[in-house]
């Protein structure tokens, strides 16, 4: 009993510190740091609602001026202009990519706080619907940067990626090939067929 509450105790000593340095560098005591940690949960709440909701006004308005955004397909835009560009191109134009898109942000544990910046990091299930019919769900990995402005925080970078050796994009182009390879297979199997029998045909006519 006495050994355990020694071990107690010496966790306790060994982690205040910690913590306190934590809430420091934070800019604040501990309700301030978990008064950030709300807002910055609201933030996220938003995001995934406005996407959702194809609703890009609202999306944009917790972007810092700059943003850096990396895309899924390795596309990279800065500003808040080149974002609704980017929006406008994948989900709304008439070459437009995406039907729709549903969205999941999943966060891996709290903002890392470093005064007025923070760094997010979290997975998320991202359902697709493609103008051609196909239907996918993608698992993401994120990163995001935070900037406080005045009273405001807002995303100044925010980096997409996904599993290039293991997603349902890439599980589509192998079936593909299979398909595609097993027809060429067939067609050069029914070719060979029809080559052999007219030339038995023309040796025993001459």
């Amino acid at each position: 009993m006495n050994r355990t509450l020694g071990c107690v105790m010496a966790c306790l000593v060994l982690c205040l510190p910690w913590s306190l340095r934590a809430q420091e560098s934070a800019g604040g005591g501990a309700a301030e740091v978990e008064a950030t940690h709300q807002a910055l949960r609201a933030i996220k709440n938003d995001m995934e609602q406005a996407l959702n909701a194809q609703d890009l006004d609202k999306l944009l308005s917790h972007l810092h001026p700059n943003v850096v955004f990396t895309t899924m397909n390795n596309d990279v835009r800065v500003g808040r202009d080149a974002i609704r560009a980017y929006y406008e191109q994948m989900m709304k134009g008439p070459d437009r990519i995406v039907q729709k898109l549903d969205a999941k942000f999943e966060v891996d544990e709290l903002t890392r706080l470093y005064g007025n910046t923070g760094v997010a990091q979290g997975s998320s299930a991202d359902h697709y619907v493609l103008t051609d019919g196909t239907d996918i769900t993608v698992h993401s990995r994120w990163t995001c940067t935070l900037v406080k402005e005045g009273d405001r925080w807002l995303i100044a970078a925010f980096h997409y990626s996904t599993n290039v050796f293991d997603n349902p994009v890439l599980d589509m182009v192998k079936r593909a090939a299979l398909i595609y390879g097993g027809i060429a297979v067939v067609a050069m199997l029914l070719a060979g067929i029809f080559v052999g029998r007219f030339t038995a045909r023309r040796k025993a006519t001459s």
